[in-house]
């Protein structure tokens, strides 16, 4: 036998032995009350399909261990005396990586009943005990598994009942037709800056997400009507909690693909401490000058770089409480070069003969303490400080000898000092109190300048600070086990104008049958508008500037939602949503004075239009219904379809009644998945997803007057009377996962948009032939992951 025999023998051995293996691995975790956080010492942990069956009890602290569970697909139950019995199936257990759980379980009201919740359905209810309507969880397998979301929050969350996207360059959504700038981002607790890559000014996401899948653990997500404790958002909530690292076994993941080179690291401080303390870090840096090197666009004309960091540490400190420090950070930068342009490279709304460079910083630090008065009652405090830098610059670039001329300068930041307090009180099974404050110190630092007939105009120069502060109280109150009413108010003040808010929130969840549940939810919610609002400068004739938005107030919006849940079976679920949502205290232009309304920012690529002389008198409506039907994973593949109906309009200033920015009337997903077990502890899985929506609402171009200017100038006597053409994209997503011994890798291959259909993103102006011209989102796009874990 030759080498070359002998080698290929070797190898089908290694790889029949590798394949035919049963690696192991262990599960382990917490369970608690749901309401307290305190633990339940002799909970019963059951390994589900074991044979001979395992399992084990939770100590004395309410931790449990389960080892040598082979890889693959698992499921637990657990349950204790008095308690609602949980299970959690379907979940991921790889060899590279223990599975730590934390396990909530719900008090029974009325003693002595059994059931079992299964964790499919269990999904579907929010974290947050106070929300009934339009929330629901999500976990970070989600953000993998789903088809063309690449490991984003946000991007997975558009695949939900009333949300799209805004284009295929950036991670904003729509909720419900309201402004991508109405999303509330919550991390640990902490209202956060938009945490993504390259946020310009006025708008609340980017293209790549700061957030690392990796770090976060099951999550909530709302739609409307959000309970009590949130406040300042007007559309939706992210609410988003990092895990602790591992406190017993230190562990590394190395990822390389489209969203940069990641490290990952994770593990006890020491091991021998009797309460010990853990670390979970991660760093990533972008690979895009590779990706251009293999001739992958990115349908602009320049290469994003970025980086990032993201950490936690935790500290238990026995009678004392519970001790973590986090931190979530990054910067990026692009140099667009537009004036040389390809005619399939977007301007991102930039006139051909403008070159660019913009920059973002984000960063959040923050330190939270956790203490438990009693087994009922325990308290969260959370001080931290965010911040995030802006800057732009925008060149004209001269025909003839190529020279520079900057006429667009904006070197902004704004620094925020925040506190969040939370006193939670469970009186007994039926009553839970949760109240609490955020205050917050925003310091800005605004330089912000245009070039104007030749001569350099400031639009916004201000140093200084002001204080937003809100309080909170929210109570829960289980009547039967199937009924219960939540009710609370939540509070706003701003001290830059003394304005504030008094909003309350009630909500109803009510599970008439066993398969059958009504919920009710209503809330006012309030949001300040824009800092940048405030603070921008009109001249005088006398050359003085004055802030004439300084007395604008607060926007609201009264919502009201009804939904209906079906459970058809286990694993197939019916649920609608009916809403209407009334804005009012918008800020649009004085009286017969345009179209514009702050309901339709948030959408643009190139800043804030002049925003002088507001006054809060705008409003606006929202109302549709959602369907969704989901098959939850099990026997190895999942669907989901979702259709929402919906309308969106305004009111300006000048009274004429208009459709929304945002009125995409329909949207449409439908997504799934098969996995296949390949040998004893391999999968492969794949993905899919299409999406379908309405033709978004646009304004044509006044083209005399673009003609003059040389550049777009729109009609706005003819605001959002047009529409672009339907959208419609389908992605794939094919995933390996091999589990070793101590090593798992996976592979992904995402492919956006597999059709390449050409969906508008914007209308422009093409001086050269004095018309109208489209720019076009994304066309096909693949994307390759790889991923190691050990």
């Amino acid at each position: 036998m030759n080498k070359w025999s002998l080698s290929l023998v070797v190898g089908l051995l290694t790889c029949h032995q590798l394949f035919a293996q049963d690696h192991t691995q262990t599960i382990r975790g917490r369970v608690t009350d749901m309401d307290t956080r305190s633990p339940l010492p002799g909970a019963a942990i059951l390994l589900l399909d074991s044979d001979p069956v395992r399992g084990t009890t939770a100590d004395s602290a309410g931790y449990f261990h389960l080892d040598q569970v082979p890889v693959g697909r698992v499921g637990i139950q657990v349950s204790y005396i008095g308690y609602k019995t949980a299970t959690l199936q379907n979940m991921v257990l790889t060899s590279g990586k223990q599975m730590v759980l934390d396990v909530k379980l719900e008090e029974w009201v009325i003693q002595g009943e059994e059931v079992v919740i299964e964790a499919e359905r269990n999904k579907q209810i929010a974290l947050n005990e106070m929300a009934t309507v339009s929330a629901r969880q999500f976990s970070v397998e989600e953000t993998n598994r789903y088809a063309g979301t690449l490991g984003d929050p946000a991007r997975m969350a558009s695949n939900f009942a009333g949300v799209g996207s805004a284009s295929d360059q950036r991670n904003d959504i729509i909720i419900r037709g309201n402004s991508p700038i109405g999303v509330l981002w919550r991390f640990e607790g902490l209202d956060i800056p938009s945490p993504n890559h390259f946020v310009s000014q006025g708008t609340n996401g980017g293209p790549i997400s700061i957030l690392n899948n990796n770090l976060l653990s099951n999550s909530d997500f709302f739609t409307g009507a959000f309970p009590a404790e949130y406040g300042n958002a007007l559309a939706g909530v992210f609410d988003l909690t990092m895990r602790s690292g591992n406190s017993e076994k230190r562990e590394y993941t190395f990822q390389v693909g489209f969203n940069g080179a990641e490290l990952m690291a994770e593990g006890p401080f020491s091991r021998r401490s009797e309460h010990k303390a853990s670390y979970l870090a991660s760093y990533r840096y972008s690979t895009l000058d590779i990706f251009e090197a293999l001739g992958i666009k990115f349908g602009v004309a320049g290469i994003p770089r970025y980086q990032d960091l993201s950490f936690k540490t935790t500290f238990p400190l026995a009678r004392a409480g519970e001790l973590e420090v986090f931190g979530i950070g990054g910067i990026s930068r692009i140099d667009l070069k537009n004036s040389e342009r390809k005619p399939d490279e977007n301007s991102l709304g930039l006139r051909n003969n403008r070159d660019a460079v913009f920059g973002t910083q984000m960063g959040t630090v923050g330190v939270v303490h956790t203490y438990h008065f009693n087994e009922q009652t325990f308290q969260r405090i959370i001080i931290a400080t965010s911040g995030n830098n802006r800057l732009a610059e925008v060149d004209s670039v001269s025909e003839t000898d190529h020279s520079h001329t900057q006429v667009y300068s904006d070197h902004s930041s704004q620094t925020r000092w925040s506190m969040h307090y939370t006193l939670n009180k469970k009186f007994n099974a039926r009553h839970q109190l949760k109240t609490g404050f955020i205050a917050n110190r925003p310091d800005f630092n605004y330089d912000e300048n245009t070039l104007d007939h030749g001569v350099q105009r400031s639009l916004r120069t201000f140093s200084g600070y002001t204080y937003v502060g809100q309080l909170y109280a929210q109570w829960r109150y289980r009547i039967t086990d199937v009924l219960s009413l939540t009710g609370g108010v939540h509070s706003q003040h701003f001290t830059y104008n003394n304005t504030h808010t008094l909003e309350p929130r009630i909500g109803m969840r009510w599970q008439f049958h066993e398969k059958q549940t009504l919920n009710l939810g209503y809330g006012l919610h309030s949001q300040l508008p824009l800092y940048e609002v405030y603070f921008y400068e009109t001249p005088l004739a006398n050359g003085k500037r004055i802030r004439t938005n300084r007395n604008l107030g607060f926007m609201k919006s009264h919502q009201v939602v009804a939904g209906y849940d079906f459970a058809i079976n286990r694993k197939l679920r019916l649920k609608t949503e009916a809403y209407y949502q009334y804005l009012f205290d918008i800020p649009v232009k004085a009286s017969g004075r345009g179209s514009f309304s702050a309901i339709n920012l948030g959408s643009d690529f190139v800043g804030l239009p002049p925003l002088d002389s507001l006054s809060s008198t705008g409003t606006g409506n929202n109302y549709g219904v959602e369907i969704t039907l989901e098959r939850f994973f099990g026997n190895g593949f999942y669907y989901l379809g979702t259709l929402s109906l919906f309308a969106s309009d305004y009111t300006a200033g000048d009274g004429i009644t208009r459709s929304s920015a945002y009125d995409g009337r329909y949207v449409f997903h439908v997504l799934g998945g098969k996995e296949f077990r390949i040998g004893k502890n391999n999968q492969l899985s794949i993905d899919g997803r299409i999406t379908r929506a309405g033709g978004k609402p646009y304004t044509p171009l006044d083209l005399a007057a673009s003609y003059q200017a040389g550049a777009a100038v729109f009609d706005d006597t003819q605001a959002f009377t047009k529409r672009f053409p339907d959208y419609f994209r389908a992605d794939m997503n094919l995933r390996f996962r091999l589990n070793g011994k101590k090593v798992t890798q996976e592979w992904a291959f995402d492919i956006q948009n597999i059709l390449n259909t050409q969906n508008i993103l914007l209308l422009n102006y093409d001086p050269v032939n004095h018309q109208e011209a489209f720019e076009y989102q994304l066309g096909f796009f693949p994307v390759f992951q790889y991923r190691l874990i050990f």
